[in-house]
């Protein structure tokens, strides 16, 4: 999962302007805000400082946000690390998806409204399912829930675990090519990325030649959720984001010319129950969600999880003794080190969130990662129990209308994966070098090296 350090892409002049006002509107002066107001001691401030300049997370901070309220207001925002009031959140009405400045009033939002106009579609630009609210994104979800429904994902267990077993072979055959089990492999780009990706790539029938660009893609623009990049980490998290949306609409144009049995090309050809198909923006924007959002989560879901087996083996050895647990295990993963730390929303109209009015334009972060560590929800929220029989309240998938379409595939993918792993190789053990990814809304690991034996 290497970042994508390829140039960036010479853009005209006037691009140029368009793209470093996008920056500094979305980035730049944001950072700013937000590093005066932590000098203030605000706790939020603090809280995205922190994320900034350590991989680890700021459990602290969590505990004294939940402490200050169920939704603590900030010197420039609201957040909460409450579950009952994460949960709040993501199912008001009043509140959509994430932070747009081209909404806003003024200079500011004119400003935004003109860069924006050039952006290249990624995870939180319109018409992206993140962001988009009913009934567009109604409309939208509908014509693909239907391949990620639970029982449609049942019956891609049995090629899951095909693909699974073929890397977990790949690993065994280099093991013994270098005429030695005790060398240490990178399980990131070795099985952690590979499994997600070409199960997510036979279901959207992207050709086997085409995965490593699939993944470039995905890593080089996962930065795209974070606040604060640089400039030059923003340029390249652009150009990662249009050679992807180059490469997805020569394939959508493939799939229109020669469609098979995937679901991209039923995507292409599908209309609502007016006849109304996607436009080109939306069918470019849902299917490069939902490619980069099918394995870049359960990258971070299954490197967790491993990490978590290994650091607990007593939990690894009630899975031995109790197999039927995996499901639960898979649950636990996801509630104490979710692949997603948090989330944002924005108020369309003045409403009330716990007891607390949030005005029109206010703008709320639901800490996902806090919430599933509430001690009023979770007893002894910081150990790891695979055995804990609320696990799956967690709030890893989001909520509410955005809740992840996704979620039952992570699901099966992250049991499969972890259970055939440790199962294949019961005396694994991950060695120094072990790296988490620069990303600070995304979490999980750049680097696992393990022995396999």
């Amino acid at each position: 999962m290497a970042s994508d350090t390829a140039a960036p892409t010479p853009r005209p002049p006037l691009e140029r302007l368009r793209q470093g006002a996008r920056w500094g509107l979305n980035h730049a002066l944001p950072k700013w805000v937000i590093a005066r107001a932590a000098r203030a001691g605000d706790l939020h401030a603090r809280l995205v400082v922190a994320s900034r300049t350590s991989s680890d997370v700021p459990l602290d901070l969590f505990e004294q946000i939940r402490v200050a309220g169920p939704l603590h207001r900030s010197t420039y925002s609201f957040v909460t690390a409450s579950h009952p009031t994460v949960r709040e959140v993501l199912a008001n009405p009043d509140m959509r998806a994430g932070v747009d400045f081209g909404s806003a009033s003024g200079p500011l939002g004119r400003l935004g409204r003109w860069s924006a106009a050039t952006a290249p579609i990624g995870p939180l630009t319109p018409p992206s399912l993140l962001v988009t609210e009913p009934p567009d994104h109604t409309r939208m979800r509908k014509l693909v829930t239907r391949v990620f429904t639970v029982k449609a994902v049942q019956g891609l267990r049995e090629r899951t675990e095909q693909i699974a077993d073929e890397l977990l072979d790949s690993l065994a055959a280099r093991a013994r090519a270098d005429g030695s089990s005790t060398d240490p492999v990178d399980l990131v780009p070795a099985y952690c990325a590979l499994l997600p990706v070409t199960v997510i790539a036979e279901i959207l029938g992207v050709p086997e030649v085409d995965r490593d660009k699939v993944l470039e893609f995905g890593s080089g623009a996962a930065p795209s959720l974070d606040l604060g990049l640089s400039w030059p980490e923003f340029r390249s998290v652009e150009d990662a984001l249009s050679r992807f949306e180059g490469w997805l609409t020569a394939h959508l144009e493939l799939k229109r010319r020669v469609p098979g049995d995937d679901l991209l090309s039923k995507l292409v050809a599908a209309r609502d129950d007016d006849g109304v198909a996607l436009t080109d923006s939306e069918l470019r924007a849902t299917a490069g969600l939902v490619l980069a959002a099918g394995f870049e989560t359960t990258v971070n879901l299954l490197s967790n999880g491993i990490a978590l087996l290994h650091d607990n083996p007593d939990q690894l050895a009630l899975l031995r003794r109790e197999p039927g647990r995996w499901p639960a295990a898979v649950e636990e993963v996801l509630r104490l080190d979710p692949p997603v730390l948090l989330t944002g929303r924005t108020a369309v109209r003045d409403t009330e969130v716990s007891g607390v009015r949030v005005p029109r334009g206010g703008v709320v972060t639901a800490l996902l990662a806090g919430a599933n560590r509430d001690p009023d929800v979770f007893a002894d929220p910081g150990t790891f129990d695979v055995s804990r029989s609320n696990a799956n309240e967690h709030l890893s998938f989001s909520g509410g209308r955005h809740f992840c379409l996704g979620a039952a595939l992570a699901r099966m993918e992250g049991e499969v994966g972890l259970r055939r792993l440790f199962d294949r190789y019961p005396d694994l053990r991950l060695q120094p070098g072990a790296r988490r990814r620069d990303t600070r809304i995304l979490r999980g690991f750049e680097t696992l090296p393990a022995t396999l034996s």
